[in-house]
């Protein structure tokens, strides 16, 4: 009954990454953080040239002020209790102010590995996809949920883009690789079950680095990354505007960038509020 309605909304997100891509010379910025869930910071970044945004459930702990949560670890840990009504919520508000072609993919309780066991229902795949997103930002770690999930969000529309992450990570964002070896079989295996941009979670604590630079073994997982797939590729994780060059050599095609945005919006906040205020 809707599969074609479907596929067609798929090829329209996919066409809206894809340019996106060539737009920006074959690395453009995925925004998240704050640009993805409040609609004035989003329209300040599609106004600066963003064409792919993220809201996600930690981030909207963060802006909600949820249980008094101030730091994004924090959130983590009880993202799963913002229900999937509020991400509706939040999605549609960007989706009005962003337009038609600017690509949303969302962050909801469920699609990343919670602290709390979250089940998602036909009902919330459909809701987001009616809200307005493009896809879902998925953090599956086993390739078993993933598969399930993959196949829920394209039935009803949505593409998914999900990560491959180190055994070591602090939080668990994706599917477990430990070598760059591991990076590409897993890699791989994510392309044959359906996923449509597959990510890497940089870490960016494996050892210390110099300004601009990223560590070695990051590049060879991302290259690993970009080497072994045809879909988009994604970094996450530690970017910011000094190392964003780094990252672009390795020829990986999104930069997903929230906790640096965030940190210049609240400094540029700081600043502007004391200007006012006589000390």
């Amino acid at each position: 009954m809707i599969k074609a309605d479907m596929k067609r909304k798929m090829d329209i997100a996919r066409k809206k990454v894809l340019d996106a891509i060539e737009l920006h010379g074959g690395t453009t910025l995925l925004s998240t953080g704050i640009t993805g869930d409040d609609a004035r910071m989003a329209k300040a970044a599609i106004d600066a040239g963003a064409k792919l945004l993220e809201p996600n459930h930690p981030a909207v702990v963060l802006a909600r002020g949820y249980k008094g949560v101030t730091s994004m670890h924090k959130a983590e840990q009880i993202r799963h209790e913002i229900p999937i009504s509020e991400m509706a919520k939040v999605t549609s508000g960007v989706r009005q102010i962003a337009g038609p072609n600017i690509y949303i993919t969302v962050g909801i309780p469920g699609g990343f590995t919670e602290v709390m066991p979250t089940i998602l229902k036909d009902e919330d795949f459909l809701l987001m996809s009616e809200s307005g997103a493009d896809g879902l930002h998925v953090h599956k770690t086993s390739m078993e949920d993933l598969k399930e999930v993959v196949e829920k969000a394209h039935y009803y529309g949505l593409l998914v883009d999900a990560y491959i992450g180190h055994p070591s990570d602090l939080h668990s964002f994706g599917i477990p690789a430990e070598t760059p070896e591991d990076v590409a079989r897993v890699a791989v295996e994510m392309e044959e079950i359906g996923v449509d941009l597959i990510g890497l979670m940089t870490g960016m604590s494996y050892e210390g680095v110099a300004a601009g630079e990223i560590p070695e073994i990051i590049r060879e997982r991302l290259k690993a990354l970009v080497g072994s797939v045809r879909v988009p590729t994604l970094a996450e994780g530690g970017i910011n505007v000094h190392n964003q060059n780094a990252f672009r050599n390795t020829g990986v095609n999104i930069l997903v960038v929230g906790t640096a945005i965030d940190d210049m919006a609240g400094n540029a906040v700081k600043e502007a509020v004391s200007s006012f205020i006589k000390q």
